[in-house]
């Protein structure tokens, strides 16, 4: 497995995401995706205090339990908790991530990442939190996700020369490629922040499971989808994409699951790409998805894709 530099992280370049921790799974189920991930050379952990209803820190920390020194833990705060719990203050960043720091069992997290942008919060002041826990080994790096490139330019101002973002997570894949048009892409290979896409594979378009024409699959993220959220991933333009890729990828011999991945590495600015995963097998496929393109095949995904 390949490795990226992340701050001064290594991360390899397909990460799991724990979202499904809690929620669809239980501990054991969890935990036997964590050890098929470590056991195929995955070393990146996303999750968030907010996942599972807050277990699924406890799961992936309790998986880790006899491995914590092969794993990257990534974990993050600010979305709302309860009605008291939520935000980016000074004094909301250290209580979440004690509160993280119990729940993972762990005695430092890798990467801290601000999970929302909080309008009524000075980023500096956020900033000066999270530095202090950089300071005192609490956190070895500080991310961020959904903001924008100008959020992002600022807070890299707003930092001046304490601990700054290392990582940026935003939504990108073939089918939602906005980091290329909104300045996020430029703005990390300007600050030589690393990118972490989320939704890699399109809510599940992406994985081989999906045909446009015919039913979605049961027990998949998108047949559980709500109504109103499924709607935008089962338009027109999207389910058009993805006929396309699929005609291609068999063409290629190569698993669009394959492309997908390996499309979001041939950008220099991305870090690790992170799934979820709700199996055994399915981690491990994710692990095997991450391939050198060779530049007619990226050329023609981008055309395939384009906005």
């Amino acid at each position: 497995m390949e490795h990226r530099a992340l701050g001064s992280l290594s991360v390899s370049v397909v990460g799991v995401g724990c979202n499904n921790f809690g929620s669809r799974l239980d501990e054991e189920a969890s935990a036997a995706v964590v050890h098929a991930a470590l056991d195929a050379g995955i070393t990146l952990f996303d999750t968030a205090d907010t996942y599972g209803g807050t277990q699924s820190e406890v799961f992936l920390g309790r998986a880790l339990r006899s491995r914590r020194s092969e794993a990257v833990i990534a974990t993050k705060f600010g979305m709302p908790l309860d009605d008291e719990s939520f935000g980016a203050s000074p004094a909301y960043v250290r209580r979440a991530c004690q509160a993280s720091l119990t729940r993972l069992g762990v005695d430092h997290i890798d990467l801290y990442q601000l999970h929302y942008p909080d309008d009524t919060v000075p980023i500096a002041e956020t900033l000066g939190a999270l530095g202090e826990l950089v300071e005192a080994g609490l956190v070895r790096e500080i991310g961020c996700s959904n903001l924008t490139a100008d959020q992002l330019r600022a807070a890299w101002v707003a930092a001046a020369g304490r601990p700054g973002f290392a990582s940026i997570q935003n939504q990108y894949s073939l089918l939602a490629r906005e980091p290329e048009s909104d300045g996020v892409l430029g703005a990390c290979a300007e600050l030589g922040v690393g990118l972490l896409p989320y939704y890699p594979l399109a809510n599940g378009l992406l994985t081989g499971k999906f045909h446009p024409g015919e039913p979605v699959p049961e027990g998949t993220r998108l047949a559980l989808m709500s109504p109103e959220r499924a709607v935008h991933w089962l338009s027109e333009r999207f389910q058009h994409a993805v006929d396309g890729l699929l005609t291609y990828a068999e063409e290629l011999g190569t698993p669009i699951l394959t492309l997908a991945f390996s499309w979001l590495l041939d950008h220099r600015e991305v870090a690790s790409v992170i799934a979820g995963a709700s199996s055994p097998a399915q981690v491990r496929a994710n692990a095997a998805a991450a391939h050198h393109l060779d530049p007619d095949v990226r050329a023609r995904l981008d055309a395939l894709t384009a906005p």
